[in-house]
């Protein structure tokens, strides 16, 4: 793959890290410039190490991985989606559940987010990229792409609550159900 190639790919799996983040800049309705470096660094973090994962294990797991992944990520995202949603409905602020500056928020939804770039590595493995030496361009590129999208989603959510009124929680547990539908019906429709 080129450069380009590479920076498109990183793009493509930063989409869905880009609008988690901007759905948890809408939950915070503010700029906490420690929970968008958390989560951005998260993210990062998850998309490159999940391409290696899949690359390291594409002989040995393949066929496992790819049968899986879609359902673990629409199970991940419809679980947070609904505790979102949930939350939503709840008067007292103390009571919402979804609360993406907790760390446990953070991982499950950078795992839910990343389980595309897991997929990618197995591609990888069948791309030429033979040696560990090769892969760290990719996954650097891909991680790199994430923390950039996922900074840039947080401001627009904080700065889109603050223009608007509405029920962030309810809509963003709506997003976050709906990408984890579009995985599904993505790999679904692509056996």
């Amino acid at each position: 793959m080129s450069i380009l190639d590479l920076i498109l790919l990183s793009v493509a799996l930063a989409m869905d890290c880009f609008t988690v983040s901007i759905t948890s800049g809408l939950i915070q309705r503010r700029v906490v410039v420690k929970t968008i470096l958390i989560t951005a660094l998260m993210f990062g973090l998850f998309q490159g190490l999940m391409p290696m994962i899949g690359w390291a294990g594409m002989s040995r797991f393949s066929g496992v991985i790819e049968r899986w992944d879609h359902w673990i990520a629409f199970g991940l995202l419809l679980f947070l989606g609904g505790n979102m949603i949930r939350g939503g409905f709840k008067t007292d602020e103390d009571e919402k559940s979804f609360d993406p500056s907790r760390l446990s928020t953070t991982v499950t939804m950078a795992i839910a987010t990343s389980i595309d770039a897991l997929a990618v590595g197995l591609t990888f493995g069948c791309s030429g990229y033979t040696t560990l030496s090769s892969i760290i361009l990719p996954v650097v590129i891909i991680a790199a792409g994430s923390f950039l999208f996922s900074v840039a989603g947080f401001f627009i959510g904080a700065y889109a609550c603050r223009k608007f009124n509405f029920p962030v929680e309810i809509i963003g547990g709506l997003i976050l159900i709906g990408i984890g539908t579009k995985i599904l019906i993505e790999h679904l429709t692509a056996a």
